[in-house]
């Protein structure tokens, strides 16, 4: 009693395969590597990496895994359907959080836009499934890493990660490279 540690968080992280034009999509490599980065260099305690999940980038070929990646976060369905076409924002802290990551020397910014096409699809429903459930959602673009090397990116990724534990119960961060 009292001396009672906070639950874990698991996180779930997803990735896109390349895209039209990028030989190589950053966030495949930063996916695939996160958790033997996480496990080298210790990972945020309170913190579980759940699914790690390579995204396609072609229209309807993302949803299935999509899906199948949110309906494994999710302990408990709500039974609420949620209207299509609707503005759905994500409930994390975005501005502290950009603030903390700025302050460890990280360049980054807020943005109320997702993109285009295949991301904005993914984070749509991404929110909509957290919504639904009751967990949260936040979407990243990170840039090529002719822009931002490998080790910086991989990084900023676990240090993302901890700006999350142990404040929220299930995290699905999209990851896509900057148009």
């Amino acid at each position: 009693m009292g001396s009672e540690a906070p639950p874990a968080v698991t996180i779930h992280v997803t990735g896109f395969k390349k895209f039209h034009g990028v030989p190589e999509n950053p966030t495949e490599i930063i996916v695939n590597n996160l958790k033997d980065y996480l496990k080298k260099k210790g990972s945020p305690k309170g913190l579980i990496l759940g699914s790690s999940s390579i995204l396609e980038t072609a229209g309807q070929g993302v949803l299935d895994t999509l899906n199948k990646t949110l309906q494994s976060s999710f302990s408990t369905k709500g039974s609420e359907s949620l209207s299509p076409g609707r503005v759905i924002w994500t409930t994390l802290p975005v501005e502290e959080i950009t603030k903390a990551l700025a302050a460890k020397g990280y360049e980054v910014m807020t943005s109320d836009d997702a993109g285009r096409f295949v991301c904005n699809y993914v984070y749509y429903h991404s929110l909509r499934f957290s919504e639904e459930n009751g967990t949260k959602s936040l979407f990243v673009h990170v840039p090529l890493f002719s822009t931002i090397d490998e080790a910086t990116q991989m990084q900023f990724a676990a240090s993302l990660l901890e700006k999350f534990t142990p404040t929220v119960d299930t995290l699905v961060i999209k990851n896509n490279y900057s148009h």
